[in-house]
């Protein structure tokens, strides 16, 4: 049990690091820091999940679906405890680790369909599609949708923001549009009118695609 959840803790770290551009071998067994990374990665190899090229570490695609796997996983995982249970995000990180481990495709699915399918973790890193997302169940009610989706006249708390340009960020930003805010959704036609506090502004349909709420009663 132990050198599977190291097995799986190298996995994750190399798509991470995959993600920054790197396949370095030495860099992954000291980011792994356990001293039996070496030997477990040599077993990684001999199982068909890694191929070690002198000093870089690729994945298999064996491998690769098993990290996609637990990258999807965690990532739920820490927007469950974040955004649903407001945990706080170093707990929230620390609590995903050990849960991952556990999770059946079917209740990732369910985790992923209750949080309407988020695109980014509490760290603004993507969370791999899964099949649940193409076919957009609808058993079960999102917790967190697009603003667009709220209807006229709900509140809705702001968890998180994926812009199409990063310069709209600081924009919305300024606006007081941000993570935690607690919004008022005016109206949707013939643009999307908000009110935050004592402010109301309008934004466009592509900008309310962007902004992800959790209603508020």
């Amino acid at each position: 049990m132990e050198n599977s959840k190291l097995r799986d803790e190298i996995l994750e770290l190399l798509w991470a690091m995959r993600e920054k551009g790197s396949k370095n071998y030495a860099a992954l067994v000291e980011g792994v820091n356990d001293s039996k990374a070496s030997d477990v990665l040599r077993k990684m190899e001999k199982a068909g999940l890694v191929v070690i090229n002198n000093d870089e570490v690729e994945l298999t695609n064996k491998g690769e679906v098993r990290s996609r796997d637990l990258i999807r996983r965690h990532r739920l995982a820490e927007r469950l405890f974040h955004d649903v249970l407001d945990v706080g995000m170093q707990e929230s990180e620390e609590t995903a680790c050990e849960v991952e481990h556990f999770l059946s495709p079917s209740v990732t699915d369910s985790v992923c369909s209750f949080l309407g399918h988020p695109p980014t973790c509490p760290h603004g890193k993507p969370i791999p599609r899964g099949e649940c997302c193409s076919k957009y169940k609808n058993e079960i009610k999102p917790l967190v949708m697009q603003l667009k989706e709220l209807d006229a006249g709900a509140r809705g708390r702001i968890v998180f923001i994926v812009p199409s340009e990063n310069s709209r960020l600081e924009r919305l930003a300024s606006m007081g549009i941000i993570p935690g805010s607690v919004i008022r959704l005016k109206q949707k036609r013939p643009s999307f009118v908000l009110e935050i506090d004592e402010t109301t502004l309008a934004v466009d349909g592509l900008i309310a695609e962007e902004i992800y709420v959790k209603e508020q009663k």
